[in-house]
C-alpha cells in the first residue's frame, strides 16, 4: 500500500474531491517522513511544521464546503529557498547573506499559496547557486537519496533531494543553466525548465526561469496550470495563454526527434549514459518517431565567454561587499571569481554576445526536429562534498554543455528518468522542444514515462542503515 507521503499530486487531489483523504492526514504524514529523512538528507531549510498543519486544516475545511482554492488545495509543496516568501529570509545558500525575512512572495511561490498547496519549507541551495551542488555556506550539506555519498546536483539541490525522498509531490527549482535538469537527473526525477517567461518570477534575468520538480510529468503538468499564471512583476514574462496542462496525451507516429550524444564541447559523455539516452531514443522509434542524430551546434568559445561574462556579472557584486562577509563565501566560488578582476570590457562583452550566438545556433539546430532528444548530464552524480562533477572553479561548466543552450535559446526542456548506472546512479534524459511548446515537451516526457521500462523503487530510510 502506498505511503501517504508517496501519493503523487493528481492523485490526493482526486481523494480530497472524493471524501477518501484529509489535508491533515496527509501533511502529518510527510511531516513524520521529513523528520525521519531530514537528519540523512538535509534538504530543507526554514522547515516550518506547525505552520504546514494549520494550512492543512484551513484546506480540509476548504475541500469539506466543496470551495477548495484549486485541484491542488491541500497538497504539501517546497519553495526554493532563493524563491521569496513573505516573512522568511532568503539566503541565498550563503553565510554571506544579511539575512531579514522577505516582504513578499515572488511570483511562483504566491501562485502555490493562491492554489492552497501547504507549504512545509523551503529547499537548500549552493552559495547563490552558483554551483550544480549540494555544497553551501550556510546550509547543511545536502545529499542524493539514492547514494548518501553522492551529490544531488544543484543549484535546486534539496528540492531535487527532497523530491526524490518523498517530502510530498510538488518542488518548486530555479535553472539558469541546468538548476532544475541536472539535479533531477541526478536524482531520478522530472524537473521542467520552462520557456523563459512561462511562468512569472521576480527578479528576472537572460535564461532565469522557475519550474516544477516532481515525481511524474502529470503532477510537473499540475504544477505548470498554477505557476504559468499572469504576474506584472516580471517585466520579461509571456503573455499569458490558458493552456490545457492537462491534455497530456500524444500520438508519436510521425515525430521528427534529434538525437543529440556530443555537445561539442565539456566532458565525454560516460558509457552507461549513452547506452540509456540510445536506448530511450529507439523507445520512441519503435512508437513510430523518426529520430535522426543531430551534430553538435554549440562551441567551445561560446561556453568561455558566457563563463567570462558571469565571472564578472558576480565579481560586481562581490567586490561591492564588505571583506568579512566575502570571506564567508565558499572558498570554490572565490576562487572561480578572481580572474574576473583581469578581463577587460572588450573580453565581457564578447562574453555577453556568446549568449546571443548559442541562442541563435541552438534556435537553428534544432528549428528541424519536434524535439531533442539529450542526455541532461555527460555523467553520473559526483562526491557529495565536491563542488562540481570537475570540482575544478576554472573548469566549472565542463557537465552543463547539454542544459546551458536551452536557457539561453527560451526553449522548454525537461529532464526525465531513463535508467541507472550498474552503481545504481540515476540517469536522465533530456527532451527539448521548439520555443514556448511547453505543452508539446511535457507531452514527450510522458509518453516516454509509457515506454520506458519499469523505474525502480523510491529510496527509503531502510536504504541509509
Amino acid at each position: 500500500m502506498t505511503a501517504l507521503h508517496d501519493l503523487g499530486a493528481v492523485e490526493l487531489s482526486r481523494r480530497y474531491r472524493q471524501r477518501e483523504l484529509s489535508p491533515i492526514e496527509v501533511v502529518g504524514d510527510v511531516i513524520a517522513h521529513v523528520e525521519r529523512c531530514e537528519p540523512h538528507l538535509h534538504a530543507l531549510w526554514a522547515f516550518d511544521a506547525d505552520a504546514a498543519l494549520a494550512a492543512a486544516r484551513a484546506s480540509e475545511a476548504r475541500w469539506h464546503r466543496g470551495e477548495p482554492l484549486s485541484p491542488l488545495d491541500g497538497v504539501p509543496c517546497t519553495v526554493k529557498e532563493n524563491v521569496a516568501t513573505q516573512g522568511t529570509p532568503v539566503p541565498l545558500g550563503t553565510a554571506a547573506t544579511e539575512l531579514a525575512p522577505a516582504a513578499a512572495d515572488a511570483p511562483p511561490a504566491a501562485r502555490l499559496r493562491e492554489a492552497g498547496c501547504v507549504l512545509l519549507a523551503k529547499t537548500t541551495m549552493p552559495d547563490y547557486g552558483m554551483l550544480s551542488s549540494g555544497l553551501s555556506s550556510f546550509h547543511a550539506l545536502a545529499r542524493n537519496p539514492w547514494d548518501l555519498s553522492k551529490n544531488p546536483g544543484g543549484s535546486s539541490a534539496g528540492a531535487a533531494a527532497a523530491a526524490a525522498a518523498g517530502y510530498g509531490p510538488l518542488h518548486l527549482g530555479t535553472d539558469i543553466g541546468g538548476s532544475i535538469r541536472l539535479p533531477a537527473g541526478w536524482c531520478g526525477i522530472v524537473g521542467f525548465k520552462p520557456s523563459l517567461g512561462r511562468v512569472p518570477i521576480h527578479p528576472p534575468y537572460y535564461g532565469r526561469v522557475a519550474g516544477p520538480m516532481t515525481r511524474s510529468v502529470a503532477d510537473a503538468a499540475a504544477m505548470m496550470a498554477v505557476m504559468s499564471l499572469p504576474d506584472a512583476r516580471d517585466s520579461m514574462s509571456l503573455p499569458y495563454q490558458a493552456i490545457d496542462w492537462a491534455a497530456l496525451d500524444r500520438d508519436l507516429r510521425g515525430l521528427r526527434l534529434g538525437l543529440m550524444l556530443d555537445a561539442g564541447w565539456g566532458l565525454p559523455v560516460d558509457p552507461e549514459v549513452a547506452d540509456a539516452v540510445r536506448a530511450a531514443a529507439h523507445a520512441f522509434e519503435h512508437a513510430g518517431a523518426v529520430v535522426e542524430p543531430l551534430a553538435p551546434f554549440t562551441t567551445r568559445e561560446m561556453a568561455d565567454g558566457i563563463d567570462r561574462f558571469w565571472r564578472m556579472r558576480f565579481h560586481v557584486d562581490f567586490v561591492a561587499l564588505p571583506a568579512e562577509r566575502r570571506e564567508r563565501i565558499l572558498p570554490y566560488i572565490r576562487d572561480w571569481v578572481a580572474p574576473a578582476a583581469g578581463f577587460s570590457a572588450a573580453q565581457v562583452f564578447h562574453g555577453f554576445s556568446q549568449m546571443g550566438a548559442l541562442r541563435d545556433a541552438a534556435v537553428a539546430a534544432c528549428q528541424p526536429f519536434d524535439a531533442v532528444l539529450s542526455p541532461v548530464s555527460p555523467v553520473p552524480t559526483f562526491a557529495a562534498d565536491a563542488a562540481g562533477p570537475t570540482d575544478d572553479p576554472q573548469r566549472p561548466f565542463e557537465h552543463i554543455a547539454f542544459t546551458l543552450p536551452f536557457n539561453m535559446s527560451e526553449q522548454p526542456a525537461i529532464a526525465v528518468d531513463c535508467g541507472h548506472t550498474r552503481a545504481g546512479l540515476p540517469i536522465g534524459l533530456q527532451i527539448a522542444g521548439r520555443r514556448h511548446d511547453d505543452l508539446g515537451v511535457l507531452r514527450l516526457a510522458r509518453a516516454w514515462e509509457q515506454l520506458r521500462p519499469r523505474p525502480r523503487p523510491w529510496p527509503t530510510p531502510r536504504d541509509w542503515r
